[in-house]
């Protein structure tokens, strides 16, 4: 099993596969998730010839049930120590959920040649939390209410959540994978409760704005119209204002975990982004030497 030790000494699970020379490619989970969530992605991705890596957030999966660092910054930092362990450069980062704001916060703070690019899916970028200042986002209670039924029942809550709105499975019509439900369920239970009841105060009340603006390479957003778990009104169509190189997609009737239900079509467009960023950046090299 591939681990690294974090500076405060957390063990993160990582996947790492494909050509260790190949421009990287590294897959941030949502919550209560694993790297696992990423398995679609990955496989695509090494067959197209790139390296892809994805590990577990502290608390998450197979690393280590650290009862504190569950914040945004530990988060990021705990990638940094990845990114250094593992030498990656000129690597797009792909978060979906809580993944993409850890993508948003690590990339606005890289080293110079580490990252090259980002996608934010289902992203709770900018914030989700309602505020005086974003009063039309969500209010305080219903992250409340997340916290109460983690504690009061957290098998329950896992499988209603992945069996209903996750992937829009409680819409009328909908093709519903059991499979993908209890998969969803099985990444969720292998995690810390703790580590998930704090880890939403870190996905709900954290502001990436000033991440958002910071960030110079190009951004690519995606989110699904239906979306129940992160509303696309309080989160992409607001980051895509924030950003300085974003271009933004949505997807008619797709769900949070539309990476899973629509995987073909999310694929194609994450490889024409990549492949239109690395033309960019040998046109920029070309025109620099």
């Amino acid at each position: 099993m591939s681990t690294i030790t974090t500076k405060d000494g957390a063990t993160i699970f990582y996947k790492d596969w494909g050509p260790k020379n190949s421009r990287p490619i590294v897959f941030h989970h949502g919550w209560p998730l694993s790297a696992d969530d990423w398995d679609n992605q990955m496989l695509f991705f090494a067959n197209q010839g790139y390296r892809v890596i994805a590990h577990d957030r502290r608390g998450h999966g197979r690393s280590s049930q650290t009862d504190a660092g569950h914040t945004m910054d530990t988060y990021a930092a705990d990638v940094v120590d990845l990114a250094a362990t593992l030498d990656l450069r000129d690597a797009v980062h792909i978060g979906h959920s809580a993944g993409g704001g850890e993508v948003a916060r690590y990339v606005a703070r890289a080293e110079a040649g580490r990252a090259s690019g980002a996608v934010l899916i289902s992203a709770v970028t900018p914030i989700m939390v309602q505020s005086r200042s974003n009063p039309e986002r969500l209010p305080l209670t219903v992250f409340d209410n997340f916290r109460k039924a983690i504690s009061d029942n957290r098998a329950q809550f896992y499988s209603d959540v992945s069996a209903g709105p996750f992937y829009s499975f409680n819409r009328p019509g909908a093709t519903v994978s059991k499979g993908l439900a209890d998969n969803w369920w099985r990444q969720g239970m292998m995690g810390s409760a703790k580590a998930h009841y704090d880890c939403i105060k870190a996905l709900s009340e954290t502001d990436f704005s000033e991440d958002l603006r910071s960030i110079d390479v190009p951004v690519l957003v995606l989110h699904g119209e239906d979306d129940q778990i992160v509303p696309i009104d309080d989160a992409a169509r607001k980051t895509i204002k924030l950003l300085r190189r974003g271009t933004l997609k949505t997807y008619p009737g797709y769900p949070h975990g539309m990476c899973q239900t629509h995987a073909d079509p999310i694929n194609a467009d994450l490889l024409a982004f990549i492949q239109g960023a690395a033309n960019i950046r040998r046109r920029s090299d070309a025109a620099a030497s």
